[in-house]
């Protein structure tokens, strides 16, 4: 498959702000996991892999055809999901799109839109912007994929977009609340009422 982009779920942190299981809480009756979920599976990405740490997200997970992966490392950082994540994955892939299960009203629009970016420049790395902040999904090409593999620790995608700037193409997202993430009982309770 030509083009493949697969989309990558980072879904095994500790939730360490919030004193629940956060990608469990509901939003509209859906879990925030499953509403990035069941976007991911609308989208055109060719593959989804759910990169978990607790069973319950594992289970929310195989009600897709999906791929899920154990993140046996999750105390090790966000490098370590980015890697099961990266190993698991279609080795055909031509990007990677990584996207966080915190992010309850992210659509499959949105997906499509940063796909077709990434197609016009399939060397770059695709990140949306929000109300002028940079946000998540991001899309990183293939040929990125071993210093992807080579992240430490808490290091995620965006040490790499801080290394290579030149690299970055930037998507401006016009709803800026399709980039909420829920970190805290507060931003969770915003959401809700919202």
């Amino acid at each position: 498959m030509a083009g493949m982009i697969i989309g990558i779920i980072l879904a095994s942190g500790f939730s360490r702000r919030m004193h629940a299981e956060k990608l469990l809480l509901e939003v509209d009756g859906t879990p925030l996991v499953e509403r990035v979920i069941q976007a991911a599976k609308a989208s055109l990405l060719a593959e989804v892999v759910l990169v978990y740490q607790h069973e319950d997200i594992k289970k929310t997970g195989e009600k897709y055809p999906i791929k899920t992966v154990l993140n046996k490392n999750a105390d090790e950082g966000q490098s370590a999901s980015i890697k099961i994540g990266l190993e698991a994955a279609n080795s055909g892939a031509e990007g990677f799109m990584f996207l966080v299960g915190d992010q309850p009203f992210i659509n499959a629009a949105t997906i499509n839109l940063l796909i077709a970016a990434f197609k016009q420049a399939p060397h770059s790395i695709i990140a949306p912007v929000y109300n002028g902040r940079r946000g998540n999904p991001v899309i990183f090409p293939s040929t990125l994929k071993d210093d992807l593999l080579a992240l430490k620790g808490d290091q995620g995608g965006r040490a790499l977009i801080e290394k290579t700037p030149d690299r970055v193409s930037l998507v401006i997202i016009e709803d800026e609340r399709l980039g909420i993430d829920v970190d805290t009982e507060e931003d969770f309770e915003c959401i809700r009422n919202r």
